[in-house]
């Protein structure tokens, strides 16, 4: 259940019952792809870095160890021993990456398992299914991710054969509840496509509307365009999502893109990009990033960003953890993504606090050009 608290502007402060806990948004998850994320780090680790909400992979998940083994070991929840929520999604992002090896049609999608080469196939009701086994407090319905650009005939019949899946999907969920599955509590939401034409996206977005999904998600960008039509998508689809639903912007994006999103009535947001960036020395800080394994770091004594209060900033200094990862020692990755992961959260926490005191606008401005940019020491 959503409730929305505060607006300013498009920005929207409100909190998401499930389950499992509850979520204060805007709101940022962790990637825990195969139930752990990568780099070294454990449910543990993702509470130190102030995470309310992980994200699964159900692609990964299914093929290995599957989903009934999981299940049988108390859900994702006990499985990883994480017991805040927990979101999964559909496997649909991983089929898209696998566009030579799958094969789409009305039923669902046919694909060869990138482990060992056996054909699955995966329909909207079978996702349900899944996710459900894994026992996720919000699952995403199956949809089919185009890459930016695709031409318009092909996209038009993709976004109409994703409403139609959405459909099947949440009668598959009503089902299930009817049948009594154990899950009765799992909230589905429904996922906006379209590419990159308006009249496609606006029109997806007011047919799946219709289906009063728990929540609402918009996919298949930041795969292949540029960011202000990402932007220019957002701006023609936020005002057909229902107001008093959660949005949320699939894999994205970096600490800027969150900014604008949120400015343009975003709640939800998850990318693998901070933990991928601390694995290659690439760390986020409040003055912009910087490269840890450059030699002008070999003897700073500095903390990597003197204003935060995660493991490695409170204990380390730029030179050690450079030295960690010329070194080739796996606790530079642990102690570089716990940092990121950190300054992802804490970048939610300043935005709620914004909008809450009315100063969105103000922390807009100053951070635009900013954390995205190298840093100047």
């Amino acid at each position: 259940m959503y409730t929305l608290l505060k607006t300013e502007g498009l920005a929207r402060r409100g909190r998401v019952i499930t389950p499992h806990g509850t979520l204060e948004t805007p709101v940022f998850m962790n990637v825990a792809t195969q139930a752990a994320i990568k780099g070294g780090l454990s449910a543990l680790d993702l509470k130190a870095a102030g995470c309310q909400i992980a994200l699964c992979n159900t692609y990964h998940l299914h093929l290995r160890p599957g989903e009934d083994t999981v299940r049988k070991l108390g859900g994702l929840h006990g499985f990883m021993g994480w017991d805040a929520p927990m979101l999964t999604d559909s496997g649909g992002f991983q089929v898209f990456s696998l566009s030579r090896l799958r094969k789409i049609s009305e039923e669902g999608v046919s694909f060869a398992s990138h482990l060992d080469g056996r054909r699955i196939f995966l329909s909207p009701e079978g996702a349900v299914e899944i996710q459900r086994k894994l026992g996720a407090d919000i699952i995403m319905a199956l949809d089919e991710c185009v890459e930016n650009p695709a031409p318009y005939e092909y996209v038009k019949q993709s976004a109409e054969r994703t409403a139609r899946w959405l459909e099947r999907t949440a009668k598959a969920v009503k089902n299930l509840r009817a049948d009594g599955d154990g899950r009765p509590d799992s909230a589905c939401w429904g996922i906006n496509q379209g590419g990159t034409y308006d009249d496609l996206r606006t029109d997806h977005m007011k047919r799946i509307a219709e289906l009063d999904m728990p929540g609402y998600a918009v996919g298949g960008l930041a795969v292949g365009e540029e960011t202000a039509m990402m932007y220019h998508i957002l701006d023609a689809v936020g005002e057909h999502m229902p107001p008093g639903k959660p949005r949320y912007l699939m894999g994205v994006g970096t600490p800027e893109n969150i900014i604008e999103a949120v400015a343009r009535g975003i709640d939800f947001f998850d990318c693998v990009m901070p933990a991928r960036n601390a694995r290659h020395g690439r760390l986020y800080t409040w003055e912009g990033r910087i490269n840890i394994l450059n030699e002008r770091y070999k003897e700073d004594g500095a903390p990597v960003d003197p204003s935060c209060r995660c493991p490695l900033c409170a204990n380390h200094s730029r030179a050690y953890l450079r030295h960690l990862f010329k070194a080739g020692e796996v606790l530079a990755l642990r102690l570089a993504v716990l940092h990121n992961l950190t300054f992802y959260n804490t970048l939610t926490v300043k935005i709620r606090e914004a909008i809450e005191t009315n100063t969105f606008a103000a922390f807009r401005k100053r951070y635009t050009g900013v954390l995205d940019g190298k840093a100047l020491s």
